[in-house]
């Protein structure tokens, strides 16, 4: 969105009037929720583009204000807001490629890890084509850790205590659940915290900030310390067309400023999240739950192999490279 003012003096205010020529651009910012760990990058980002610019590229962010999290995508594709972030996991046939970065038990072991494996698969043509199917680009992701689960009502002490359980699980970490019983639901994060309350379900499976920022851990009685499952994959993209807008300075002013967010956003969940993540369980008498290796082995063997290749199949057959694309994230999380 372009802008131009011209300031006038009108009884002893301050009035903006439009100029003609464009001198400033704001773009809005779709996010939900609130400011939070997982909105750390667009909110640095924010910062980094206004200070590059003089304030001349303005990005508005707004939680909740412009779109539904589940409708971001739909709005970036007719332009309804410049910027958005979305996950994966609530339209699967939305955006299909990157729904490899939400299989089980990936192996994924940091937050570093996970921006160089998601980067990688943003990057491949076959992701930047299902994207532009939106007239979206990729900017960067929003790396999170591994998924462990809370809950209410009795606790799973073993894997076969899931069997019936009714928990909030989206995309990859879903087909675990079902996979030893229990009963996947997906909705949006923030209809989880009155689903848990209402008994909708009973457990819930998020990243450590999200268990504090959605409130489940205010009523939780358990938690899982290692059960790992998996992860989400929530992207932050913009609009092709606006991207393609903006003029020289903007657009390195944007894009020169992604890898300094990332970095800002790793650093402000390992230390500051994290370390907010042990008290709180503490302070709430939550208990932890940690499974043995042998169930652990137990779960990734009936759950990885079937999910990742049931995964390439379907795809394979929506004209995807599903192999490859899968191929890339095993081989860079092996180290190849």
């Amino acid at each position: 969105m372009k802008r131009s003012y011209l300031n006038l003096a009108i009884a002893g205010g301050l009035s903006l009037v439009f100029a003609g020529e464009a001198i400033a651009t704001e773009w809005n910012v779709s996010l939900w929720g609130k400011r939070r760990a997982f909105t750390e990058h667009v909110e640095k980002l924010a910062e980094l583009v206004s200070a590059k610019t003089s304030g001349n590229f303005k990005l508005n962010l707004s939680y909740g204000g412009l779109s539904k999290n589940r409708e971001n995508l739909d709005g970036i594709s007719i332009g309804a807001f410049e910027m958005a972030q979305f996950c994966a996991g609530y339209h699967y046939d939305k955006n299909p490629s990157i729904t490899v970065l939400e299989l089980p038990f990936l192996g994924v072991s940091s937050l570093e890890q996970e921006v160089k494996v998601s980067r990688a698969v943003y990057r491949h043509p076959a992701v930047v084509a299902d994207m532009a199917r939106w007239n979206a680009t990729i900017l960067m992701p929003s790396p999170l850790p591994q998924y462990n689960i809370a809950g209410v009502g009795k606790a799973p002490v073993t894997l076969k205590d899931y069997k019936g359980l009714a928990v909030r699980a989206t995309g990859g970490i879903g087909k675990a659940m079902k996979a030893i019983g229990a009963v996947p639901t997906s909705m949006s994060a923030t209809e989880v915290r009155q689903a848990l309350d209402s008994g909708v379900v009973k457990a819930v499976a998020f990243a450590p900030h999200a268990h504090m920022a959605f409130g489940t851990i205010e009523s939780a009685k358990w938690w899982t310390t290692n059960l790992n499952p998996g992860t989400v994959n929530c992207p932050v993209v913009v609009n092709t067309d606006a991207l393609k807008a903006l003029g020289e300075s903007e657009r390195a002013a944007l894009l020169g400023s992604v890898d300094e967010a990332l970095a800002h956003y790793v650093s402000h969940y390992n230390t500051k999240t994290m370390a907010k993540w042990g008290p709180a369980l503490d302070a709430k008498a939550i208990k932890r739950i940690t499974y043995s290796d042998k169930e652990l082995a137990a779960f990734r063997n009936s759950v990885a192999g079937p999910a990742a290749a049931a995964w390439v199949k379907e795809n394979t057959a929506r004209g995807l490279p599903a192999a490859e694309l899968l191929d890339l994230v095993t081989g860079i999380v092996g180290g190849r």
